[in-house]
């Protein structure tokens, strides 16, 4: 399948991402109706709704659910922000996040080989458990930078890339992209997906990846916490 005609199936491309998503943090998942939901087992040890362009009527019995527990959190895939902002308010959920987006890219378009660390007092390592594949920069016996993906329908899905304060503007955010890719080529993959942090986003598109729609995270608890960084 093209890039184009996956990113026209974005209900699709939300059930691949959350099935890679869970298999990179081992969380149970269900179905809410026709909608995916992950138990953030590590997290807020409640459920996490998804779903993308619902219904006035189907984003209505998903602010019920949420809406049960202060902890649980409904996740809005959309291209139309001020729509969801609304209903949300409606419902008396309140906005969490809006600065993430889900962005996607063409794997023939990625790197297979494994890269080359920027500085000679780095050192990389390749890990796989559990189906999930890691990669972790060390400087000496810290921990530099991290990563990690899963693959799943021929989909790899990226989680967690993180490069530790004190070792930013490294490259190292880029490294970790390319050892993961070079992972995730031990199978069949034809597609990358991942949710992209405001910062995170001019890394991933200088990496050829292009956004498809924009994440909203939304919670009946007034405690403003952002689990888009979680």
């Amino acid at each position: 399948m093209s890039l184009d005609a996956m990113v026209e199936d974005t209900t699709h491309l939300l059930e691949v991402w959350v099935a890679g998503w869970a298999g990179c943090r081992g969380y149970e998942t269900r179905r809410e109706g026709r909608f995916p939901a992950v138990l953030r087992a590590d997290t807020t040890h409640e459920w996490e709704y998804f779903a993308y362009d619902p219904s006035d009527s189907e984003f209505a019995d998903l602010a019920v659910k949420t809406a049960e527990v202060p902890a649980r959190i409904l996740t809005v895939l959309t291209n139309d922000v001020p729509r969801y902002t609304s209903l949300a308010a409606q419902h008396r959920l309140n906005v969490t996040s809006a600065s993430q987006t889900m962005m996607i890219v063409d794997m023939e378009t990625q790197d297979a080989e494994d890269p080359w660390l920027p500085d000679d007092d780095l050192r990389w390592v390749p890990t796989t458990a559990g189906g999930v594949h890691h990669a972790v920069v060390y400087a000496g016996d810290e921990v530099a930078a991290s990563g990690r993906v899963f693959v799943a329908d021929h989909t790899a899905v990226f989680d967690r890339i993180v490069t530790e304060p004190g070792f930013q503007r490294r490259g190292l955010g880029s490294f970790i992209m390319r050892a993961l890719a070079a992972q995730a080529f031990e199978h069949d993959v034809e597609g990358g997906l991942l949710l992209a942090s405001l910062d995170g986003q001019q890394l991933y598109s200088h990496l050829g990846w292009t956004t498809v729609c924009h994440v909203l995270m939304l919670s009946s608890s007034d405690e403003g916490a952002d689990l888009s960084v979680e």
